[in-house]
């Protein structure tokens, strides 16, 4: 095969995997780049590719769940990973849970074995250098622990002000769930696009706001790793930080209740909450400044003293944690091409999603999309009310004003149209979601 018949992947996690196995499957030539062993990274402990830095479970693999929703839509799609997940699984209930060093090996196995697939262990230092030698498309999948050259490619590629290098994240809610008897909508001084306001808002009086501060004091905290020394930003602390700077601190600071009225009362609170619309369908809300380190049994506590907040179902925890990461929206299409730069594509947690399969999904799509670029076909178009749909429609949506990175969960899917109890909608949404992957594509590619 020529040159041309040949996708570039730089990264063997569990994207660069995935896209290299897709791509494989449609005849193309592959070559992927892994910088490990000869180049370790400070959260690796092997050179095995696809190894799982953090938790060994994939979480929940039931359609009653956003994320086994993804998972089914991968296996109807060939995957990989969900393979070497299934075969390798251990007892976890309903999440799918594997035997860490047997799924690195697997994958790593059927990556070597591949005809199609030359595996090279060497890091990429120039994006610039490689593309010079190159005549297909480039996948970059390297991940939420990109080196140190490579960001700096990947910054000159993209501008690097749409390059991250750690997320400080606040919680999302499901907008079902918040109590709108308490809650009320309105922006500062009526400063808002939206009549009503632009912003949702919690009252605290005095009594609540102190045991909030006390609580976010002495509740239990994540361990900051090594290699995240050193990141917090002024502009993006932890809340439970800003409160160790004192109890009043948090109130003159992203709780400040100045130029709020509650319309119920007439008067401006003590203090108050405020959250902000995550997507254009208004089904989720973010906790504005409360990004977090606490741990999620924590959040769930703590966050749900708030009033209005009393039954909150979080969609997406906060965290603040070394990631690297694009700002997606300015710099890609659904297809995970560059705007400006059809032979580049990027996959993974690099495009803003969180989670394996999330980051797996994403190189899916970036491998069948580089084949077909190869071969002449037109680009996978994913349908949005399917769970890869709505992860890609969430990551390329430029309407997002404050994108930061996201897991799968109920709230990207578009609604149902009518109102049904929540298992119900559940189902109904798993149903249409798999009906449309499975009429969009079969993984034989016809």
């Amino acid at each position: 095969m020529s040159e041309k018949e040949t996708v570039t992947i730089i990264g063997g996690g569990l994207a660069g995997t995935e896209a290299a196995h897709q791509a494989a499957a449609l005849g193309l030539r592959v070559v992927l780049y892994e910088m490990r062993p000869e180049t370790p990274s400070p959260a690796h402990n092997s050179g095995d590719l696809a190894e799982l830095v953090c938790s060994n479970s994939l979480k929940s693999d039931s359609l009653d769940n956003a994320s086994g929703i993804l998972k089914e839509e991968m296996r109807r799609l060939g995957s990989l990973i969900i393979e070497a997940a299934d075969n390798t699984r251990v007892p976890a209930g309903k999440a799918l849970a594997v035997d860490r060093l047997k799924f690195s090996d697997y994958i790593t196995d059927k990556i070597e074995k591949n005809p199609l697939i030359e595996l090279v262990r060497e890091e990429i230092k120039s994006i610039k250098s490689l593309r010079r030698e190159l005549d297909g498309p480039l996948i970059i999948s390297s991940g939420p622990l990109t080196s140190p050259s490579l960001s700096q490619g990947i910054a000159e590629l993209t501008d690097s002000e749409h390059l991250y290098f750690y997320d400080a994240i606040s919680p999302i809610i499901d907008a079902e769930s918040i109590d709108y008897d308490i809650v009320f909508r309105a922006s500062r001084y009526d400063n808002g696009q939206n009549s009503e306001g632009d912003y949702l808002n919690c009252p605290l009086n005095k009594e609540e706001y102190y045991r909030l501060t006390d609580e976010l004091e002495k509740s239990e905290k994540i361990e900051t790793r090594v290699f995240e020394k050193g990141i917090y930003f002024e502009s993006c602390l932890p809340v439970e930080v800003i409160v160790e700077r004192g109890r009043d601190t948090l109130r003159f600071g992203p709780a400040r209740p100045v130029g709020i009225i509650d319309p119920r009362t007439g008067r401006s609170p003590f203090a108050v909450v405020q959250l902000r619309a995550e997507n254009s369908l208004f089904t989720m809300y973010n906790m504005v400044g409360f990004q977090t380190k606490l741990k999620y049994p924590e959040q769930r506590r703590v966050f749900r003293m708030i009033p209005g907040l009393e039954s909150a179902e979080f969609l997406r925890y906060g965290s603040v944690h070394r990631n690297t990461y694009i700002h997606a929206p300015s710099l890609l299409r659904p297809s995970l091409q560059m705007k400006d730069k059809d032979g580049i594509f990027f996959a993974g947690q690099i495009v803003g999603v969180e989670g394996y399969s999330e980051s797996a999904a994403m190189g899916i799509v970036a491998g069948i999309n580089a084949a077909r670029s190869v071969l002449n076909m037109s680009l996978l178009t994913v349908p949005p009310a399917s769970a890869i749909g709505s992860l890609l429609r969430y990551i390329t949506d430029e309407s997002v004003k404050h994108f930061q990175p996201m897991n799968i969960n109920f709230g990207l899917f578009p609604p149902i149209p009518k109102k049904v109890p929540k298992a119900v909608k559940k189902k109904l949404i798993a149903e249409r979601a798999l009906s449309e992957i499975s009429a969009m594509y079969e993984p034989t590619g016809k």
